[in-house]
């Protein structure tokens, strides 16, 4: 039986407490949550602790942090752990964020730029926190300058527990077709501690693909388990050569209304709709007659509403409730 580990990627405005119960319940064996700021944290922004919180249901947990103060980056590990009511199994850190508005603040994949200073946050995490220290990061900042086999590198210098690159470079923010596999296997082979391979892992195609070419003890999947939670007992199933059956488009609809009602009970009906019309969206992607109905989501603004149209979206399929009509 294939013993690869199987992670949730740290996503954005995605990969809250609901999320992580979803795929901790259909075989995640860690989830990471979203990024929190360092500095938010240094301000003692207590949004940014409410979103740091992990939930007493949920399995091995880490806790991402970005920033590019080393000061800041220790001060934020400690205050984070000493208010954590369900402490991190780990702290993550982002050298991998993309986003403008992050790498525009010295902050993400911005950090791949200055190895010095990505070091230096590195030993500065690693001191400071009580749990092991774990690094996110891409191939580089961009196609001239991928660096992510020498930050492996220097990440076990630094006292790092494991590394995760994610197959792009920060340029090539998520464009389809840009995840170089070749360079995961450079940056696995440079890396003397564990390793998690990350990039368009979708299927057990791509996972096996992603194993055979990088020798990866972890796999991370990202954007496939929006509105899919599934996919980790899919693609588990696959490696390890077992039998598996894929939901039926009831139990898709089940899991939907179980996110829903989820996130409506951690944040409260008007946001918990509110952020729920996305889940919501990416579980019926692709049912017959949903986008009608969908479009019927982004001005629900109630739990009954939206479990309505669910409900109606489920009437509408063309299936025997045994098998995925899509």
């Amino acid at each position: 039986m294939n013993l690869t580990k199987l992670y949730l990627a740290p996503m954005a405005g995605a990969a809250d407490i609901a999320m992580r119960l979803m795929c901790f319940d259909h075989g995640a064996d860690m989830c990471t949550t979203e990024m929190i700021s360092a500095a938010a944290v240094k301000y003692g922004d207590k949004k940014t602790f409410r979103l740091a919180a992990i939930d007493e249901r949920e399995g091995v947990c880490a806790l991402q942090v970005f920033g590019h103060d080393p000061g800041v980056i220790a001060y934020a590990i400690k205050a984070l752990y000493d208010n954590a009511k369900v402490k991190p199994a780990a702290f993550d850190i982002n050298m991998g964020c993309p986003v403008k508005k992050v790498v525009s603040n010295g902050d993400g994949s911005a950090l791949m730029r200055d190895p010095l200073l990505a070091a230096n946050i590195m030993e500065a995490a690693v001191k400071a926190s009580p749990v092991p220290v774990t690094v996110k990061m891409r191939l580089g900042w961009d196609r001239e300058h991928i660096n992510c086999a020498e930050l492996c590198r220097i990440a076990g210098e630094c006292g790092v527990s494991s590394v995760c690159v994610h197959g792009r470079t920060s340029r090539d923010m998520y464009a389809p077709g840009t995840v170089d596999i070749n360079a995961i296997a450079e940056a696995r082979a440079a890396a003397r501690i564990p390793f998690t391979a990350n990039g368009d892992i979708t299927d057990v195609e791509s996972a096996e693909k992603m194993l055979s070419a990088t020798g990866a003890d972890a796999l991370m999947i990202g954007r496939a388990a929006l509105g899919d939670p599934f996919v980790f007992e899919m693609i588990r199933a696959g490696l390890g050569g077992l039998p598996y059956t894929p939901p039926t488009v009831h139990e898709r609809l089940f899991a939907a209304k179980r996110h829903l009602l989820l996130m409506v009970g951690l944040k409260g009906e008007r946001t918990g709709v509110c952020e729920g019309r996305k889940h919501a969206a990416w579980y019926t992607k692709g049912m017959t007659g949903s986008a009608a109905l969908r479009r019927r989501m982004n001005s629900a603004s109630s739990t009954a509403e939206m479990i309505n149209i669910l409900e109606e979206i489920e009437k509408v399929q063309n299936y025997d409730g045994t098998t995925d009509p899509y």
